[in-house]
């Protein structure tokens, strides 16, 4: 009778087994790496959660950190190695909560006792361990941290006293530099390959790839994105670029091929954005896919998206290692989205386009001193998954007061597909600055070969604007006009709430507080400390109070800026309600079968409840935060800003199986794992984009017990 019990237990021990991992020894089970797996594609094989009962989710346990703040924001996707899940909070925290339960287990502050000036990105953190030496590493501001995973103390072997400032090693006077990373880095053997967030503006610091050991945080080497002289590129740039031209850099974060032991980066513009004439040529290894032998840093291939950059097409999220299908065989493949809505699939090792890539001619620049690239690259396939033109036929429908008032502004601008140029009237941008792609990546199943990506469908307008000039004897209000009107408006009225408006900030901050965020930066504000301890505080009492300094820029390290133009900052083109100035759908999800290019569906991807309410819904929304895909049928996403929702949809046709509103927006990546044999998905519930309210917690949902 006891060896009956045995084998029935076993029996259903097995059966339990093989509903939670697929019954293979999938690499698909555990979620240690952001984005899942080093590959990057959003996969779980895990398969207790599925079609049949997902609407039997429920919340299994929540966790809020405490310490959301107006407009801030969460974008992490945490992982989970040894039944503990580590992420970041609004404040840039890190914490290691209990996977199974969401108690606190630890919480590291790299900031303890300052005041919170301005919101903080970072969307994750990467994991190491051999035997019982385990590390957490993270960035904030401009450091990168290396602490203990099982107590959150800083091992004090690691770089200084357990840190790392990235401002060193760039060749370039610490000092001056403005740097961090918001996106975790990539582990290969003993390396921490790490990108970079720098100014969009001049000056910026360079985008070096780097490599750093592990355990003593030395850098072990360093790939320039804006070639040195010798190097493959350099002759794409004008002589000595490097030394004074910024960006390129690998922002939205890296995979990695452990059996080839090659990396994958993925990078974006050069500084200034919008304007290069001081960068005449295509711009190599800006706006490029490049893979690196992930060893020695050694370039074995890549391929540039844009060339000359000027409308900030960075490439929006990591490359996709996939295996896809031609004639039969498997073969090992990148695939890249875009924020112009295109995705580029190439082979693995070699780098050649599994698609046909037809290099058109575009339009030339007729602003001074600009030169744009003649042609630019379009794969034929798949079909761009976002609209690629802003004409009179896709302007917004809502009411016929909305479509006369944006036909009027349409017929004031340019607006004639990708890559026309920026010009002094005004450029339409389509899809935005934020795409269609954005940083939340796509995710692919290896069993269907079916790669989703859901998209913004909002247009921008891009206007340059004279750049106020800093000769001679220079004032603070000069200097504002010169390096923040771009983002925040000549009145200082800005873009809020990304880009917040400064008429009252002596009410929120003093004039210290001013002049550190000013020096130091916070969010996409990059530092203004090379301009000098006296510009800053000038530049900080001019917002508190609105009295203007008069100083001599010789007695600072205030320098004439060398752009002729910047742009009148960061403005999307909506009707006079708020709503998009396209007609919907104004966020999509779509499926694509990268076998053969084909959509397999596509779907409007989230809506705005005050118009559903109305009787407008389904029109989709802006969407900030990336899928993940199951074995066992499903599609988990958050994402959509305005409706709050967390979505789970049927994988093979694009049906909405289950969803629920979360405390605040979950404008990150869910994860995905198991913990004792019960599978969980956890998601930030953080908001904070665009006026959207803030929150600060991790809900994750479970089937009941």
């Amino acid at each position: 009778m006891d060896m009956l019990k045995r084998i029935v237990a076993l029996g259903a021990l097995t059966i339990h087994l093989s509903a939670c991992q697929g019954g293979d020894p999938s690499p698909y089970v555990d979620w240690k790496v952001y984005g899942g797996s080093p590959d990057d594609i959003h996969y779980s094989s895990l398969r207790q959660i599925n079609r049949s009962n997902v609407q039997q989710l429920r919340v299994a346990w929540t966790y809020d950190s405490g310490d959301a703040f107006p407009d801030s924001e969460m974008e992490c996707n945490p992982i989970v190695v040894h039944g503990i899940l580590y992420a970041t909070t609004p404040r840039l925290r890190l914490i290691a909560l209990d996977a199974a339960t969401g108690k606190l287990r630890w919480s590291f502050d790299p900031s303890p006792g300052d005041k919170t000036l301005g919101k903080r990105r970072n969307r994750g953190v990467t994991y190491w361990e051999d035997g019982s030496d385990r590390r957490v590493f993270f960035a904030a501001s401009q450091y990168l941290y290396a602490l203990d995973a099982m107590t959150g103390k800083p091992l004090l072997s690691f770089g200084d006293s357990g840190r790392v400032d990235l401002r060193e090693g760039l060749n370039r006077d610490p000092k001056e530099q403005s740097i961090s990373a918001s996106t975790p880095g990539v582990v290969y053997k003993d390396l921490l390959i790490l990108g970079s967030i720098v100014s969009e503006d001049l000056p910026a610091s360079p985008g070096d790839i780097r490599a750093f050991d592990v355990r003593s945080g030395k850098i072990r080497w360093t790939f320039h994105t804006i070639p040195h002289p010798g190097e493959f590129g350099y002759e794409t740039w004008p002589q000595d670029a490097w030394t004074y031209i910024g960006g390129a850099n690998d922002w939205a974060g890296m995979s990695v091929d452990e059996k080839r032991g090659l990396v994958f980066a993925a990078t974006g513009s050069a500084a200034f954005d919008f304007y290069g004439a001081n960068r005449i040529g295509d711009n190599l290894f800006a706006n490029s896919v490049i893979a690196l032998k992930a060893e020695t840093g050694e370039r074995v291939w890549h391929f540039q998206g844009v060339k000359h950059d000027v409308w900030d097409r960075d490439f929006p999220a990591a490359p996709s290692l996939v295996t896809v299908r031609r004639n039969g065989h498997p073969v090992d493949a990148v695939a890249q989205i875009t924020k112009s809505g295109l995705v580029f699939v190439f082979e693995r090792e070699s780098g050649r386009p599994l698609f046909p890539v037809e290099y058109r001619e575009v339009h030339a620049s007729d602003v001074e001193g600009e030169a744009t690239a003649k042609t630019q690259p379009f794969p034929l396939m798949p079909l761009p998954f976002a609209r690629q033109n802003l004409t009179e036929d896709v302007v917004t429908n809502r009411t016929p007061e909305a479509r006369r008032a944006v036909l009027e502004e349409l017929r004031k601008v340019r607006s004639a597909g990708q890559f026309t140029p920026p010009s002094l009237e005004g450029t339409v941008v389509f899809p935005g600055f934020d795409g269609g792609g954005e940083w939340g990546g796509p995710a692919f199943d290896p069993e269907t070969r079916m790669l989703y990506v859901n998209s913004n469908e909002m247009a921008w307008i891009l206007r340059l604007v004279p750049r106020p000039k800093t000769e001679g004897q220079t004032s603070s209000r000069q200097v504002y006009a010169a390096n923040c009107a771009n983002c925040h408006r000549q009145d200082m009225s800005g873009s809020p709430p990304e880009f917040p408006s400064l008429r009252e900030i002596g009410r929120k901050y003093k004039g210290a507080e001013i002049a550190k965020i000013v020096g130091e930066g916070r969010g996409r504000m990059p530092s203004f400390e090379y301009l000098g301890r006296d510009v800053v505080e000038a530049v900080a009492h001019l917002l508190v109070t609105g009295q203007d300094t008069q100083f001599d820029p010789l007695s600072s390290k205030l320098h004439p800026h060398p752009l002729k133009y910047t742009h009148d900052g960061y403005n999307k083109f909506l009707d006079p309600n708020g709503y998009p100035a396209v007609a919907p759908p104004w966020g999509t999800l779509n499926a694509i079968n990268l076998d053969t290019g084909e959509f397999a569906w596509r779907i409007p991807f989230g809506e705005f409840p005050e118009l559903a309410a109305r009787g407008m819904g389904n029109t989709g929304s802006e969407n900030y935060g990336g899928p993940v895909v199951t074995a066992a049928g499903l599609l988990f996403i958050g994402a959509t800003d305005h409706d709050r929702k967390f979505h789970a949809y049927d994988k093979t046709t694009g049906k909405l199986l289950w969803e629920t509103v979360l405390p605040a927006a979950g404008n990150a990546t869910p994860a995905i794992y198991d913990v004792d044999g019960r599978q969980f998905v956890v998601i930030a519930a953080g908001g904070g984009k665009w006026g959207a309210p803030s929150g600060a917690s991790y809900v994750a949902f479970a089937l009941p017990n």
